[in-house]
């Protein structure tokens, strides 16, 4: 090589490493009216009757308390939780069938397909499994399916076509049809016994049963992802505001940690007594800390707000009492079971 070639090439700049392309997560159909500002023909409608009044708000078929509107202290306040979203279809045939492809959000694996629409209310509905970092996964789910197209153990891109939309499941007609997408975390690994324990019935499904999947603000993710096309889901939970904690007595190790260790501030192998978890206001978890509280039972150790309107309003029941006179109730202590694996029957952590 030539002195002088030898001489360009050292004083080229040294390149760092390409940084990780951020993950590709789309939305699961053609319907994409979220991201241009017109929610109104995005999300499919929900029929409400409310003191005496007919109406089809689209708002019903957003995330959150949205649904069963009850008049507390002269304001509306919502009664029912609507974890995911209901996405409107954008093509119908003659006879208005839905004709939209339904698609992976983001890649993965497929990792639960019900095709028996009526053992759940989702009708037939997928689950698929996405990869976050150190070995943890978040998971989709996509709901009231007209047939699905993939089978379990299916590697998927984001945008593979997973079934087609329909209408499939409790209380669902053809005007009405939607996809309803969910994005959540996964609460247990031994669901079973705390379905034994808690439910009624049959679970078909699994790990994979719609109660086991704590949902996030999926539709709230993808309007801060235009923003910040860099958003994992991780950073989106962490960022998402507390609403209460809950220190739970430490008794061995916490399953739901080690599967979602970018939730845990501190060293997770420090001992302590206690562990202290943070939670929205529906119930999805945002931190875990390591405690030095002394507890024999789950605690609410801190709230957020002092209203005097009882905290079920806010927080879909999972809370009891008014201001700082708080406590879980039933519902709660279910949730904080689950997480936490501590239910009769359960295995001994190691």
């Amino acid at each position: 090589m030539r002195l002088a070639a030898l001489l360009t090439l050292l004083a080229l700049p040294v390149l760092a490493p390409a940084a990780p392309a951020a993950p590709d997560y789309r939305l699961p159909t053609e319907n994409h009216n979220l991201l241009h500002g017109r929610p109104e023909k995005f999300y499919m409608y929900v029929d409400r009757t409310f003191e005496g009044e007919r109406s089809t708000p689209w708002e019903g078929g957003s995330w959150g308390l949205v649904r069963n509107p009850v008049r507390v202290g002269g304001e509306v306040r919502y009664l029912r939780f609507h974890e995911g979203i209901d996405i409107a279809p954008v093509k119908r045939d003659r006879a208005g069938n839905p004709l939209d492809l339904v698609m992976s959000i983001a890649e993965g694996t497929v990792v639960h397909v019900s095709d028996v629409p009526g053992r759940s209310n989702y009708g037939r509905y997928i689950v698929v499994a996405h990869p976050v970092g150190d070995d943890s996964v978040v998971h989709s789910l996509y709901a009231h399916l007209a047939k699905c197209t993939v089978k379990p153990g299916d590697r998927v891109k984001a945008g593979g076509v997973l079934g087609q939309m329909g209408y499939t499941g409790r209380g669902l007609n053809r005007t009405r049809a939607h996809l309803h997408l969910e994005l959540a975390l996964l609460m247990s690994t031994r669901f079973q016994g705390w379905f034994e324990r808690y439910s009624g019935g049959t679970n078909h499904h699994g790990n994979y049963n719609g109660m086991n999947l704590i949902g996030m603000d999926v539709a709230r993710f993808f309007l801060e992802r235009q923003e910040d096309p860099q958003l994992s889901v991780p950073r989106f939970v962490r960022d998402s505001p507390a609403y209460f904690k809950v220190t739970v007595p430490r008794k061995g190790t916490l399953d739901f940690a080690r599967r979602h260790p970018w939730l845990v501030y501190g060293d997770l192998d420090q001992p302590s007594p206690s562990w202290e978890i943070a939670f929205t206001a529906t119930g999805l978890p945002t931190g875990i800390a390591v405690s030095q509280r002394e507890v024999d039972q789950p605690i609410v150790s801190a709230v957020r707000g002092d209203s005097d309107v009882g905290h079920r309003y806010f927080t879909r029941g999972l809370l009891s009492g008014e201001g700082k006179k708080v406590a879980l109730s039933t519902n709660g202590r279910k949730l904080v079971a689950l997480i936490t694996g501590d239910f009769p029957n359960a295995k001994a952590a190691r």
